[in-house]
């Protein structure tokens, strides 16, 4: 069997899924599929309460599409439905699973691969990395859900400019837009994203769940509609056994200790 370019390893309560796929960590059709394979195995894992995606070495979280496949399908003349319907699958694993789930940026996230970070609740990126959809560029545009995310990320206009021109921005200017969460020193990302993710996963695991999916759902609706979610879910959340210890705590003035249940 060749070895498996996309493994995870669980440390403590959270997960930390590594792409490995020298030299640029490329998306492949065989990286979809084994990370959809990872991530449903973290979905099956009630012990892990919180995700770490990031790329394997310093040069890059993932450096775009694998060019080849996309040079097949356009050399055949043959449809690219299959091949984005499996990206947009995982990425949508990706986004809906239940807990949060983090990108720790360590190079270049171009194309798929910032397609990939945008899937992830929290973008967390190096001092050096660089960001961009430069699909544009060979005639195409982004077809793993940056069309899509990217203007609900950062607004309609900065996201057009973006993938009209095709360029790159750094760290900096990223979270200057809203891009990425939080920019460390060079070789940082992992650890800082680590950190945040144990962090994340102390806090009571089905308010967390329940908050994810609140948002999620309401960003996609009328204001309306997002305060009827809002409404019902914090009605489960209510009747959670981490509420009733919350509260209860808070007014014994102790420290609470959540079950996630």
């Amino acid at each position: 069997m060749p070895e498996r370019l996309v493994t995870w390893t669980q440390e403590d309560n959270i997960a930390v899924v590594t792409i490995d796929n020298p030299p640029m960590n490329v998306l492949s059709s065989r990286v979809v599929e084994e990370l959809d394979n990872c991530l449903k195995d973290i979905n099956n894992n009630n012990d892990c309460r919180a995700v770490v995606i990031t790329g394997a070495g310093e040069k890059a979280f993932m450096a775009g599409a694998d060019i080849k496949e996309l040079s097949e399908i356009i050399n055949k003349s043959a449809s690219s439905l299959l091949f984005t319907k499996k990206i947009h699958a995982t990425f949508n694993r990706l986004e809906n699973l239940p807990i949060p789930t983090l990108a720790a940026i360590n190079g270049y996230a171009l194309g798929g691969g910032l397609e990939l970070a945008l899937a992830c609740d929290i973008r967390i990126a190096s001092e050096k990395a660089l960001l961009g959809l430069p699909e544009i560029k060979l005639g195409l545009f982004p077809g793993g859900g940056g069309t899509q995310r990217l203007p609900r990320l950062i607004g309609t206009s900065l996201a057009k400019e973006m993938l009209f021109s095709g360029d790159m921005l750094d760290a900096s200017a990223s979270m200057a837009i809203g891009l990425v969460n939080r920019v460390v020193s060079h070789g940082e990302a992992l650890s800082a994203a680590k950190e945040f993710a144990h962090l994340l996963a102390s806090r009571p695991g089905v308010a967390l769940s329940l908050l994810k999916e609140t948002v999620n759902r309401g960003i996609n609706t009328s204001l309306r509609e997002g305060l009827t979610v809002e409404r019902d879910l914090l009605d489960r959340a209510f009747k959670t056994e981490d509420a009733r210890e919350g509260v209860t705590s808070f007014l014994k003035k102790k420290k609470a200790l959540f079950k996630h249940r």
